[in-house]
Order: structure tokens, then sequence, then C-alpha cells
């Protein structure tokens, strides 16, 4: 890449005029349209040096840049290009360009649900149709997880607009245990994703209590612009959630260490991949690793430990192990005929 902007100028400004095969360009002519290009793009009154811009030429000639500019001078004193189609702005992509544009469209791919992504859909199909074209690749080399068939990703943008815009939603919601939907007043702060699965979070318009809504149990919503946004200046999500995993915040609980051995099979994957940022070794033996880590129990927190199965055992607090225990217990009853 260019050193700085004004570099970058300067190198489309001599690229444009060796292109304009209308007039013969003398370093002189390069040189004050270099300091013209320069004044109008970034107000700077002070002309180019000539040092400057036989630097720029010799650094567009080179191989620095990926341009490898075809310049050559003509009767000792005129500037041309000696391919009639060159130009700085038709370079091939590289291989290594290729393959990080291609990682880039991927990533991109998975934000289409969002309003300022939708619009860069053209865009995108445009980046891979050149992918495509600049170089045959049977497969990505990057893919992230994602259901395209999630319920209430539909609602997605609008709710992000509605966060954005700090407006008061009417929400149809009716949760897992409810039998009918329900008409909630709501003030939208955040929008969060776990486990590719998205949550409105805020506060109801008559509590005081942050809770989150599950996008995919929203049956429908309405925005209200004749009611006030009742907003909550403390509520910071960094602070809010440092002490969870997942969404769910338990009022009235406070962190609590939890202990957990995990065996020598499964434990590169916890000490790679923490269960969570406060995660500590305490104890490691033949058998395996002894871990704690302090949060708040909850749903989300029991889903992850029992995603371990026989690889993981709660120690410690009691309360965690019997619920722990009872759930596999359970479980187990399932597979007693097999």
């Amino acid at each position: 890449m260019p050193a700085n902007r004004n570099a970058l100028i300067r190198y489309t400004t001599i690229d444009k005029c060796l292109r304009n095969r209308y007039r013969q360009w003398t370093l002189e002519d390069l040189i004050d349209a270099c300091s013209d290009a320069l004044y109008e793009f970034e107000g700077i009154d002070k002309g180019v040096s000539k040092r400057t811009v036989q630097m720029d030429i010799q650094m567009m000639r080179s191989e620095k840049l990926g341009y490898n500019a075809p310049i050559t001078v003509k009767e000792k004193k005129y500037y041309i290009y000696d391919d009639l189609d060159y130009s700085i702005t038709q370079l091939p992509l590289s291989e290594q360009d290729l393959n990080k544009l291609g990682d880039a469209v991927e990533i991109l791919k998975q934000f289409q649900g969002f309003s300022h992504f939708k619009e860069m859909t053209g865009l995108i199909q445009k980046l891979e149709n050149k992918i495509h074209t600049e170089h045959s690749q049977s497969r990505p080399v990057i893919h992230i997880e994602r259901n395209e068939n999630l319920k209430g990703m539909e609602h997605l943008n609008g709710l992000y607009q509605v966060v954005l815009k700090k407006q008061v939603v009417k929400v149809e919601y009716q949760s897992f245990k409810a039998k009918r939907a329900n008409r909630i007043y709501f003030n939208p702060y955040l929008l969060k994703e776990f486990n590719n699965r998205w949550f409105l979070i805020g506060k109801q318009k008559k509590g005081d209590m942050i809770m989150n809504l599950a996008l995919d149990r929203i049956h429908s919503f309405e925005v209200m612009k004749d009611i006030p946004f009742k907003d909550d200046a403390s509520f910071d999500p960094y602070t809010y959630y440092k002490n969870i995993i997942g969404v769910t915040v338990n009022s009235g609980l406070y962190p609590r260490i939890i202990k957990i051995f995990v065996n020598n099979y499964h434990k590169p994957y916890v000490l790679t991949k923490p269960l969570h940022w406060t995660q500590r070794v305490v104890e490691e033996n033949d058998k395996g690793v002894i871990i704690t880590i302090r949060v708040l129990p909850n749903f989300e927190l029991e889903r992850v430990l029992l995603g371990f199965g026989p690889a993981i055992e709660v120690i410690s607090p009691a309360s965690l192990r019997n619920k722990i225990g009872e759930l596999l217990n359970e479980a187990s009853i399932l597979y007693k005929d097999v």
C-alpha cells in the first residue's frame, strides 16, 4: 500500500496523465499535475518537488506496490506507458489478495440481515464474481456457521433500527412456556447474539429490570412513535454481561466460583478455548485438570456444562453439582434400553 494518502493521490494523478494519449507529458508537466491534484483534494498549496515525482515514478515501476508500471521516456523527454491498455486502477489481483478478499466476502455475507449490509448485496456479488473470474477456486477457505432457517431473523433489521433510533416498540411475544403471545411495550437497548440465536435486550415500559426477548419468539412488533423512549444511561453491555455465559442475568445473584474437573481427553479443548474469561487452572494430575470460573449460574451455563457429558465433573458449588447430576440422570434414563 502507498505510504500515505498524498502519495496515492500522486500515483493516481501520474497514472491519469500517462493514460491521456492526446498530449505529451514532460517531468515538469507531471509535477504541475500532482501539485494541482494535491491542492484540489487536500488543500496543499506547496508545490511537489522534482525529486518526489521522480521517486513516485520509480516506485510505480517497481514491484513494491505491485504496479510494475511500464513507464518509459520517449525522446529523452516525454513520459509514456509502453502498454496502451495499462493502468494502475486495472491491476489483476494477486493470489494473496484473492484469498483475503474471499475471506472478507464470506464474513460480510453473515450480516446481510441488516439493512446497511443488504445494500451491499450487489457489491458482494460483484466481488464474488471478480474472485471467480480471477481465480477459479473449487471451495472457500473460510466457513462461518449460520442457519438460514432461524426463526425471527426477519425482525433483525427492523429491531436494529429501533435500537439505533431509541424507539419504543409494541411486541407480540410468546415465551416457550406461554400458551399464547403477550403484548409487551419495550424500550430496546441492545441486540445480542449467542450460540446462533439473537436477543433483544431492554426494559418494559413499566419496569426497571433488564430483560431479554428471543427474536425467534417474537411474532411481530410495531414502533410506538407517540410513546417517549425511556433510556438507562447506566446500562453498559460489557459490564452487564461480563460475569455470565450467554444472555440470562439472574437478578439478585452474585458471581460464584465454579470448580470443574476436566478429563485428559477434553483438557486441550477447555484450556485452548476457555469457558469464560475468568477461567483459571487450580490443579493438574494424571487424570486431568481442575479449573475454576467465576460466573453467575444460569441456564446457558448448564447447557454448556451438559454439552461435555462425561468429560467433565462439577465439583462445586453443591447446588450446581446436584442440578447437573439430576439432569444427567434424567438423560440416562432415556437410554436404559439401548
